[in-house]
């Protein structure tokens, strides 16, 4: 275990993220990603509708969301929707289409039906979830976000993370803006898929990053930049 921690920590400071998660997933004993069910792209509820009745919440049932309920939320934060030109498209606009967000979903026992409690990153081009971590780490998270305790009560917690050397290297130092830019239209979708699919969401931006980054075991490149808690409203 010792061995472990300390390949961990090297890893963290000497390799790039993508990497760094490929190696860190192998060392906690995972193989394989878990393909998610293919997203719906037609809905029953209009964008006015959830529009009108999105709003940030901070109480939530212990319910469990369904793998197609999770799988449409993450979807929707950052899916594939077309290729064109040989380059995929997202759900959210992107400067100069560099695309430096990723996506992290803080699974808790029983969150999500037949997934197992852990940190999960979400990979858009094949539509799966790779794990990071595995066991409940929602209170880790909520006590890192300045002790919102009431986040630990969501089934699943989504971390939004941009990765600013991807944008910067076509912007310089303009691309941190736009990559927050680019975070907080990831925010809004997951509001309103929220919404279209019964569930609620909070936003959460106060937070001790060293602490969330401790608790979510995450590449030092991702940059946490918003925490939303989904789920049924309590």
């Amino acid at each position: 275990m010792e061995k472990i921690v300390q390949s961990r920590m090297l890893v963290r400071v000497f390799l790039p993220g993508w990497f760094t998660l490929m190696l860190l997933a192998s060392a906690v004993g995972y193989a394989g990603d878990l393909s998610l069910p293919a997203p719906s792209r037609q809905g029953t509820v209009s964008v006015e509708e959830a529009l009108n009745s999105r709003r940030t919440y901070r109480s939530f049932q212990g319910r469990a969301l369904n793998l197609t309920q999770f799988a449409q939320m993450l979807w929707a934060a950052y899916g594939v929707t077309a290729v064109s030109g040989g380059r995929q498209l997202k759900t959210a606009p992107s400067a100069g289409g560099m695309y430096p967000i990723d996506i992290y979903a803080v699974v808790g026992e029983g969150g999500v039906e037949s997934v197992a409690a852990g940190v999960y990153h979400y990979l858009p081009e094949s539509h799966a979830v790779r794990a990071v971590s595995s066991g409940d780490v929602r209170s880790q998270v909520a006590t890192a976000c300045l002790r919102q305790l009431w986040m630990a009560e969501a089934p699943v917690i989504i971390v939004i993370t941009g990765e600013y050397a991807r944008s910067n290297a076509k912007y310089g130092p303009r691309g941190v803006v736009y990559t927050q830019i680019e975070a907080g239209h990831v925010g809004q979708n997951v509001f309103l898929q929220a919404e279209a699919l019964g569930l609620k969401a909070g936003i959460v931006g106060a937070f001790q990053k060293e602490d969330l980054m401790k608790a979510l075991r995450i590449p030092a490149a991702h940059e946490p930049l918003l925490i939303m808690p989904v789920g049924f409203p309590g």
